[in-house]
C-alpha cells in the first residue's frame, strides 16, 4: 500500500507560454478593450472634446500595433508551448486558424486607422510633441478608410468574443487546463494526497 505522501495528483503541470508572451498577449487585450471603446463611442463624444478622444483613441491604436509587431517577433523567436493532448488535435487547428486571423486583423486595423486619421487631416498629439504628416483632409480618402477600419473592427471583437467562449469553454465544459498556459498568475504545483 502506497504511503499517502507518495501519492501525487494525477494531474500533471501544464506547459506554459513565458513571461513576456503572457504580459504582451494580456496588455494587448486591455488595450484593445480601450481602443474599441474609445472607437464605439466616437459619434457620442462632444464637439469641443472630439480631436481629444480620437486622438486618444489613435495612440492607443498605435500602442495595439507596435506591441502586436513585438508579440509576433517575440513569438517567432519564441515558438509557443506544445499543445495539451486533452484539447485535441480539431480544437488546435481551429484555434491556429483564429489566433492567425486575429494577428492579420489586430496588425491591419490600426495601419487602416493611421490612414483614415492622417487623411482627416489631424496630427497625432503625444502631448510633449506632435507629428503633423501635413495632409490636408480629403473625403475621398478618409471615408472609404474610416468605414474598413470600423467593418473590420466589428469583425475583430466578433473573434475575439469567439476566443474568450472558447477559453471559457475549455476551463469549465472541458476543464482541461488550456487557460493556465496563458494566465498571468501561475498554477499551484500540484499536492500531495491525504
Amino acid at each position: 500500500m502506497n504511503s499517502p505522501a507518495s501519492v501525487l495528483d494525477p494531474n500533471p503541470p501544464v506547459q506554459r507560454y513565458d513571461r513576456v508572451a503572457i504580459t504582451l498577449h494580456w496588455v494587448v487585450a486591455v488595450l484593445i478593450v480601450l481602443v474599441g471603446t474609445l472607437g464605439l463611442l466616437h459619434d457620442s463624444w462632444p464637439r469641443s472634446t472630439q480631436a481629444f478622444w480620437i486622438n486618444l483613441h489613435a495612440l492607443f491604436g498605435l500602442s495595439v500595433w507596435t506591441l502586436m509587431v513585438l508579440r509576433l517577433w517575440w513569438r517567432f523567436r519564441h515558438p509557443p508551448p506544445a499543445p495539451t493532448p486533452e484539447s485535441g488535435v480539431l480544437t488546435y487547428r481551429l484555434a491556429y486558424a483564429v489566433h492567425a486571423l486575429l494577428y492579420v486583423l489586430v496588425f491591419v486595423i490600426p495601419l487602416i486607422g493611421i490612414v483614415t486619421f492622417i487623411w482627416h487631416g489631424r496630427a497625432f498629439d503625444f502631448g510633449l510633441f506632435k507629428v503633423d504628416f501635413g495632409v490636408k483632409s480629403n473625403r475621398a480618402i478618409f471615408n472609404p478608410t474610416e468605414d474598413v477600419h470600423g467593418y473590420l473592427a466589428y469583425i475583430l471583437f466578433v473573434l475575439i468574443g469567439l476566443h474568450v467562449l472558447a477559453a471559457l469553454w475549455h476551463q469549465f465544459v472541458r476543464r482541461d487546463r488550456l487557460m493556465q498556459r496563458m494566465w498571468p498568475a501561475a498554477p499551484a504545483k500540484p499536492r500531495l494526497r491525504p
